[in-house]
């Protein structure tokens, strides 16, 4: 199958965060599509583990969710800035710390129908403390949780949001393999 030909893309909305597209699409067969698309920079989502294993979690206010939501950190990929940087400077921001060693655990797309981001995600350990001033609207409050308590929290959809959930599975799975 081929892939659709783009006939038009038109931005309908730019935005601090991100911006909207509509595409005009000819398919196979001559169908004509539009698809509305959120194009987005990406972004970085940690998992930061304290040298007892215990990961740091933040809940913040999320108003698309309507509540706070209790996640791992994470944080939009400024322009041109690599998601390593990202992560140092997010960390910071987020739970005032520095990591000495980050881990690659993959990524994913957030939601591939509908938007571009991207989400990279890393393991962060040989935390030190080291504070950046955050976004000014942000309303972060830091929580330990023991590797347990995280599974636990995802079982029972208190951490509920794709990034964290994925991140707390893919850092169990590591640290499963590695106790093997």
């Amino acid at each position: 199958m081929a892939d659709p030909r783009v006939v038009s893309i038109e931005t309908v909305y730019r935005g601090r965060l991100f911006d909207v597209e509509l595409a005009t699409l000819e398919m196979d067969g001559g169908v004509v599509a539009r698809r509305e698309t959120i194009r987005h920079p990406g972004a970085v989502c940690m998992v930061p583990v304290l040298a007892d294993g215990s990961l740091l979690l933040v809940t913040q206010y999320r108003y698309a969710a309507g509540r706070r939501l209790l996640e791992l950190p994470a944080g939009t990929l400024e322009a041109g800035e690599a998601p390593e940087a990202a992560v140092a400077r997010e960390l910071q921001e987020e739970v005032g710390q520095v990591p000495g060693r980050v881990i690659p655990l993959g990524g994913f797309y957030v939601a591939p129908g509908y938007t571009s981001e991207y989400i990279h995600l890393f393991a962060c350990l040989e935390l030190q403390p080291s504070r950046l001033a955050g976004d000014e609207d942000e309303d972060i409050e830091v929580e330990r949780r023991t590797l347990a308590e995280a599974l636990a929290a995802v079982e029972a959809g208190e951490i509920c949001d794709a990034k964290s959930v994925i991140g707390v599975l893919r850092w169990a799975r590591m640290v499963e393999s590695s106790n093997r």
